[in-house]
């Protein structure tokens, strides 16, 4: 089998790797990397579980081989983290009980990053939308839509409400 070297600018680091031409990106990520946090599903881009951002564009890692990848900024479900502290997105889904089992909730995460990206202010509809092809088994989705909307109101740099000045009359 054919190899080639890489970069990836994976959760803000740099790895320099030899691959061979016909592995994944998720099995790179998994095997390769210990980067367990990224989930084999399907293996068929049917499930959402393996979603990793790709220059802040949702893709499903089990679907895209690695050594086209040569240069790419990648972010997995803990690169979202901050030393351990949870963003406002993975905040969301543990304030509203978006989690059961936990299996889909990396992939759902970085689909909501992507959409709140691209659209900070989603309709339910929007939302729904956007998380068609991540699967989730045990929570329904009403939980996950609410924190999706919940991490839109807490998204950082979103201008908190501020109630009008009153004018005090002396």
């Amino acid at each position: 089998m054919k190899n080639r070297d890489i970069t990836l600018h994976i959760n803000g680091e740099e790895y320099r790797l030899n691959v061979a031409v016909n592995r994944t990106l998720l099995d790179v990520l998994r095997d390769e990397l210990g980067m367990t946090e990224t989930k084999y599903g399907c293996g068929t881009g049917e499930c959402g579980a393996c979603t990793v951002l790709i220059e802040d564009k949702a893709i499903n890692s089990c679907l895209t081989l690695a050594a086209t990848m040569d240069g790419k900024r990648i972010t997995t479900a803990a690169g979202r983290a901050d030393f351990g502290r949870l963003d406002h997105i993975q905040q969301a889904f543990v304030d509203e009980a978006a989690i059961q089992c936990g299996y889909c909730t990396p992939g759902m995460v970085l689909k909501t990053a992507s959409l709140l990206a691209k659209n900070p202010d989603p309709s339910e509809a929007e939302i729904r939308h956007a998380l068609e092809g991540n699967i989730c088994r045990c929570t329904g989705y009403e939980k996950i839509v609410k924190a999706v909307k919940k991490a839109a109101q807490t998204m950082p740099g979103r201008a908190a409400a501020v109630e009008p000045c009153k004018e005090v009359v002396q």
